[in-house]
């Protein structure tokens, strides 16, 4: 039973991971490098160093038997993870922050669908309710994106939720309890290696350099380690609300630093999105738990 401290602990915790992911777009737009493949490639290095780093502290030498025993199921959720850094990176490149954030954080409601399609499950009234309004969002921002440009973007932002539907089938056919630490050590060396040949020369100025390592570490590696601790102490309707920061951190960050303001439209889909995530996850919380 968690005591009102910890819960207090949790949400700062969230917060703060929410704050890290959200640097990401700032850090993108002051960069010199346009490359995608590129800012990809360095991004899942410097994560990929961290995330060793932390966990030969953490395991020593049991770290290579972790990262074995988590099967070819970790693999594949390896390799659908590289496949959501990279697209998230490309995306950026090509289209708004806000736009890449709220098409990707429907990632729960497209992973409700595969649950259902897929596996049978059930899913609550509310959710379909939810999935059907941020359906509408996203069709705006389409549309709006198709006159103003970025759809290219918006259609390679779509490959996170898919890939992140994709990855909660995985683990729920096979009832595999996946280390998620050594699984994203695994998808940073994958999306290197993905990236690797779209990104040569590797060369960047030492300013990118020293951005790109930012993102690495603090955007993701830090941000990653943040949640895992706020875990502990949240529920997963919480965490899933709280997560709704980032694209609020994140759109007004480009918005005041940077001066990208999303357009009419993008906003009035991005906030339909936003509302229909919301309004699912405080109906989550608020769902009586079963007693045992």
């Amino acid at each position: 039973m968690r005591t009102p401290a910890e819960h207090r602990q949790g949400i700062a915790l969230m917060v703060g991971t929410t704050l890290c992911w959200a640097t990401a777009g700032v850090l993108v737009r002051n960069m010199e490098v346009t490359d995608g493949w590129k800012i990809a490639f360095w991004r899942s290095f410097f994560m990929s160093a961290f995330l060793l780093a932390v966990l030969s502290v953490q395991h020593g030498h049991r770290l290579p038997r972790r990262v074995h025993a988590m099967g070819w199921p970790g693999v594949v959720s390896g390799l659908l993870f590289a496949g959501m850094m990279i697209s998230f990176i490309l995306a950026l490149s090509l289209t708004t922050v806000a736009n890449t954030l709220v098409v990707g954080s429907i990632s729960p409601f497209v992973a409700a669908l595969c649950g259902r399609l897929f596996l049978g499950e059930k899913v609550a009234p509310r959710t379909w309710f939810a999935m059907i309004a941020a359906i509408g969002g996203i069709v705006m921002m389409f549309f709006d994106a198709l006159t103003g440009g970025g759809w290219a973007g918006n259609l390679i932002a779509l490959c996170i939720p898919l890939g992140f539907g994709a990855n909660v089938v995985i683990l729920r056919k096979h009832r595999t309890a996946i280390d998620m630490m050594p699984s994203v050590l695994l998808a940073g060396i994958f999306s290197m290696l993905i990236a690797l040949p779209f990104a040569l020369p590797l060369s960047v100025s030492a300013g990118d350099l020293v951005l790109l390592s930012v993102m690495g570490i603090v955007q993701l590696g830090v941000g990653l380690l943040l949640m895992m601790v706020a875990v502990r102490y949240l529920a997963s309707a919480e965490i899933g609300l709280l997560s709704i920061l980032e694209i609020v951190f994140g759109t007004l960050s480009v918005w005041v630093l940077i001066g990208e303001r999303p357009s009419q439209a993008a906003l009035i889909g991005s906030g339909v999105v936003m509302a229909a995530l919301a309004v699912n996850q405080i109906a989550g919380l608020r769902q009586p738990r079963p007693t045992s």
